[in-house]
């Protein structure tokens, strides 16, 4: 699979969510964490609207070598982030979708909203299928995919392809 480059922007941007986590990791006191936040957002402020490219690189590498010799030694990680202590913890309650399909009428009954839509968005899906599939098919280069995004609907009245994962998506966590 061929890689996908960033864009400058998006590097710019990353460095700078990046440098904000490790900032939380530093100061534990929010309002000392706001007032260095305002700092180092003036300092990518002053340099959003430079136009020399070659100029933009330097500055980024600059910021980039900055970041790495001040980065924390053991930054915060979020409990469901990958590395953190709850990071896939609660995939065993991850049930597929077509299990609904077995359920009890006396449970179904319970949730009849649910199930109204549930199976408009069946038919919905049986209906689009066809075009989705031939929108993939016509879509994907000869050499194969080169990232995991997925094309967009391209008319106001049809769906994305494979819209149905994101419909009927498991829940996140038990409650």
């Amino acid at each position: 699979m061929a890689s996908v480059y960033l864009t400058h922007q998006q590097k710019v941007l990353r460095l700078y969510k990046k440098s904000l986590r490790h900032l939380e990791s530093w100061c534990i006191f929010r309002d000392k964490y706001r007032f260095y936040a305002c700092l180092m957002r003036a300092r990518f402020e002053e340099n959003k609207n430079e136009v020399d490219l070659v100029k933009a690189t330097l500055m980024l590498k600059a910021g980039e070598e900055e970041f790495w010799e001040k980065q924390h030694p053991q930054p915060y990680i979020f409990p469901d982030s990958p590395g953190g202590t709850a990071y896939e913890r609660y995939d065993c309650y991850k049930v597929p979708e077509w299990v609904l399909d077995h359920w009890h009428p006396s449970e179904r009954a319970m949730y009849p909203d649910y199930f109204s839509k549930r199976e408009q968005w069946k038919k919905l899906r049986e209906e689009s299928w066809d075009k989705e599939v031939a929108q993939l098919q016509a879509e994907t280069p000869a050499g194969g995919l080169t990232s995991e995004a997925l094309p967009p609907a391209r008319k106001e009245t049809d769906l994305p392809p494979l819209w149905w994962q994101y419909v009927t998506r498991p829940r996140e966590r038990p409650t």
